[in-house]
């Protein structure tokens, strides 16, 4: 099973996506209309025409509480509060999905971050913390991706570097009397990532049939705000990626900190997501992936139920929403529900950190158990008694 996280970096406004009130109060309400999807009884926000149409093949959550107000992915990637996760150098999940299950294929990584490196330094991703370097996922992000293609040495360099490297190797394997390290092991699936081609050619989405990349919208590698691009390619990049027999990747997408002008920025940005998420959706379908690849779509909080003296929306802790689709899930339905002004929940309470527990559960994980760090020390992947959903 393969999972495709996407983090929209600075927090989406659930009540102008997927949770709209058209009852509300003007000043909760907003400018935008509800939209039947394909499910009767489901409404979206009519800037979302072609994720209503896949909305059979989607669940929406719309209760999650236990976030704090705080920009960081560490919630979302980690399962922990920045402070907690930075004090505690907690894991990446792809650290624990690399630890505890391993890569599919000497050839492809457990965990690939497509996370570019944004402005905002705690949206950035974290590696694999106490479990050791060997296990961070691959970053694939700008310069990282030209030394993957070894642009920059030619191959004869390379090979030479890496003779210096089983050198030294060697020489510390003597005088460990020939014990072999998890460093060895690491370093070996490393070059053989590098010299296969074959992560590589996942990522290169030109690749592609032209009218897969049409479908999807091509977006820009430009950041927006201090977060990140919309950038389609990425959402390409992941299918490639799970197909060639990585189990997680995580993606960076967007940029919804919308203090102001918020139904302005929707109104741009809106309908590339709108496009490249319901492309990706139907690409997991079509392509046969819906039983063992999971999508799940979310930021680190919801927004204000009350538009701001800016035509904004602030930080909203207490709810949030999120998509999730495929995993041989049951889809089409909606899970929890927010009060009149979408500012509370008053029905079926979503922990955040049991989305992440549902995440693990669908890679095979069972979240409730102990990982040893790299001191043989045991710790908890999930704090609390975390349960799928």
């Amino acid at each position: 099973h393969s999972v495709i996280m996407i983090y929209l970096s600075g927090g989406i406004s659930h009540q102008d996506t997927v949770d709209l009130k058209p009852n509300a109060p003007a000043e909760v309400r907003g400018e935008f209309n509800p939209i039947p999807t394909n499910v009767a009884g489901i409404q979206f926000c009519e800037l979302l025409p072609k994720l209503s149409q896949v909305a059979d093949r989607l669940t929406i959550l719309r209760s999650l509480v236990g976030q704090r107000d705080e920009h960081t992915s560490h919630q979302n990637v980690t399962g922990y509060p920045r402070t907690i996760a930075m004090r505690e150098n907690r894991p990446h999940i792809g650290g624990i999905v690399g630890k505890m299950l391993g890569p599919t294929t000497h050839l492809a990584p457990a965990a690939v971050d497509l996370f570019p490196t944004m402005k905002h330094q705690p949206y950035n991703s974290s590696g694999a913390g106490v479990l050791g370097s060997q296990y961070d996922p691959l970053r694939a992000d700008g310069d990282q991706l030209e030394v993957m293609k070894l642009n920059q040495i030619n191959r004869d360099q390379f090979d030479a570097r890496r003779q210096l490297l089983d050198s030294l190797t060697q020489m510390r394997r003597d005088l460990d009397a020939g014990k072999l390290t998890e460093f060895d092991t690491a370093q070996k699936q490393a070059v053989d990532v590098l010299t296969s081609g074959h992560v590589v050619n996942a990522l290169d989405v030109e690749r592609e049939d032209p009218k897969v990349l049409e479908r999807y919208g091509r977006g820009s590698k430009t950041h927006l705000g201090d977060g990140a691009p919309m950038w389609n390619d990425q959402l390409v990049m992941a299918r490639r990626l799970v197909e060639a027999g990585v189990r997680l990747v995580t993606v960076a997408y967007g940029f919804w900190d919308t203090h102001g002008k918020n139904f302005r920025h929707l109104k741009s940005n809106l309908p590339l997501f709108d496009q490249g998420i319901s492309a990706l959706i139907a690409d997991i379908y079509e392509r046969g992936l819906a039983d063992h690849v999971t999508v799940l779509v979310w930021g680190e909080f919801g927004r204000t139920p009350k538009i701001n003296h800016k035509a904004g929306r602030d930080h909203w802790a207490p709810v949030n929403s999120a998509i999730v689709s495929g995993g041989g899930m049951r889809m089409g339905q909606v899970i929890g529900a927010t009060d009149k002004i979408a500012g509370e929940v008053n029905e079926r309470p979503i922990d955040y950190r049991d989305v992440l527990a549902t995440v693990y559960h669908q890679l095979g994980i069972n979240a409730t158990h102990l990982i040893r760090d790299r001191a043989e020390r045991p710790i908890a992947i999930l704090p609390g008694h975390r349960q799928p959903i």
